[in-house]
């Protein structure tokens, strides 16, 4: 569970059930980072309310600061939930990368993938 996470609301309040769903969603992302950028992660949820056109725009922007780098996403949807949720996957799929680029055995995987797709191909 990541420990430092902020979480700041922007023209709404952060109750505690929104704080509760955004601890568990993006709390449990340091599954897809290193145990070297575990240590060190420092994670800013900014949680805000817009009015639109007479319209309700909820949004979502979660910044993660690694020690390589930030791994940043941002999304708008009616429902300030579902907008947590579809950061999570952004953040989830920007954090593989962000292993694979900067893990030291990034060049043992990349042969290890080269020969499990030459191996499968050679298999059919």
């Amino acid at each position: 569970m990541i420990e430092m996470l902020d979480i700041t609301g922007v023209h709404m309040e952060v109750d505690k059930k929104l704080h509760d769903y955004v601890v568990k969603k993006i709390g449990r992302l340091d599954r897809y980072m290193s145990r070297y950028a575990r240590r060190s992660v420092h994670v800013e949820v900014f949680l805000k309310e817009v009015l639109i056109k007479k319209k309700k725009e909820c949004v979502a922007e979660v910044t993660i600061r690694l020690p390589r780098g930030n791994v940043v996403a941002r999304e708008s949807t009616m429902n300030i939930f579902a907008a947590i949720d579809i950061v999570e996957q952004k953040l989830k799929n920007q954090l593989k990368k962000y292993k694979d680029a900067h893990s030291p055995l990034r060049l043992h995987r990349r042969v290890l993938r080269k020969l499990r797709r030459s191996a499968s191909s050679g298999e059919v």
